[in-house]
């Protein structure tokens, strides 16, 4: 049981992780040519970043808001 006000938090919170998430990717895929061990740095981070904020899509699928 949750509150509506941390519910909304945790929405907001997955929506940053995957858009940041993704950018961070797009960004390290984008500097592949130029500087692989930093790309592949921001590849790795992003994709885990992103793969955080879908886990919690189940985690907030398993959220019950109070009343």
């Amino acid at each position: 049981m949750a509150s509506a006000k941390a519910i909304a938090w945790l929405e907001r919170l997955i929506w940053i992780l995957i858009y940041a998430g993704l950018f961070t990717l797009v960004l390290g895929l984008a500097t592949r040519s130029r500087e692989a061990a930093l790309a592949w740095s921001l590849m790795v981070a992003g994709a885990l970043v992103a793969a955080i904020g879908f886990a919690l899509i189940w985690v907030r699928s398993r959220v019950r808001e109070n009343g």
